[in-house]
């Protein structure tokens, strides 16, 4: 009878481990940096958009909250921006542009001063 009581008792222990570990593995890909990890099934399709002068295109997840955007000024210069559960910053250096990505596709852009 102890024996049966000890594997019940590691028997609980593992099943709140797995618990644990696949709600944190839930969270990641749904709201982290996992979400790059999903399948290309998991994305809608890609969308073109203009901001400021410069060309971009952008695709959101249908399975977590998650967005991706690649920014292009013909080939001179692009950046990739991915707001996996959080808003995406980039500033690119040829033409100072600064841009953010929100995790349900909203890419906006505003001109920087020229350094000088």
């Amino acid at each position: 009878m102890p024996a049966l009581r000890r594997l019940s008792r590691a028997t609980a222990i593992y099943l709140i481990l797995a618990a644990v570990l696949l709600a944190a593995g839930v969270f990641a890909v749904r709201q982290g940096p996992a979400a790059g990890l999903l399948p290309e099934a998991a994305w809608g399709d890609w969308r073109s958009q203009e901001v400021l002068h410069w060309s971009a295109h952008i695709r959101v997840s249908t399975w977590a909250h998650a967005a991706e955007a690649e920014i292009h000024m013909g080939k001179a210069e692009s950046i990739t921006l991915k707001a996996y559960g959080e808003d995406a910053h980039a500033t690119t250096s040829m033409d100072p542009t600064a841009f953010t990505l929100t995790p349900d596709g909203k890419l906006t852009g505003r001109e920087l001063p020229a350094a000088g």
